[in-house]
């Protein structure tokens, strides 16, 4: 979700990876879902791994809760963690308010990056 709200503020100007330390075989049909109620289609998109190459690309990562602090190589670089819950056992109002906060929590993210 946060990958096609950056991607689609950003408009080119930048460009958002997700990718998770323990990816996902497709996108949860919930988040599908709730996107497509808002105009965002993510039936093209699939889970990636998160992988060292992609944190070398990376000016900032975002994590979503991974504790990141022991696991994820994201250490390296800029981090910031939002702590949002994992919508995947959600029911299907729960996945939309968490896809509100993400929207949320990016569009500050583009804001300040803008500035």
């Amino acid at each position: 979700m946060a990958e096609a709200f950056f991607n689609k503020l950003a408009a080119g100007k930048a460009t958002a990876f997700s990718a998770g330390m323990s990816a996902a075989s497709s996108i949860n049909p919930k988040v599908m879902k709730v996107m497509q109620e808002i105009g965002i289609d993510l039936s093209q998109q699939k889970p990636k791994p998160l992988t060292p190459e992609l944190v070398e690309k990376a000016d900032l990562v975002v994590s979503m809760g991974c504790g990141m602090e022991n696991i994820c190589p994201a250490a390296f670089v800029e981090t910031e963690d939002w702590d949002l819950e994992d919508p995947s056992e959600k029911p299907q109002e729960k996945v939309r308010e968490i896809r509100d906060q993400i929207k949320a929590r990016v569009t500050e993210l583009w804001n300040r990056v803008q500035n």
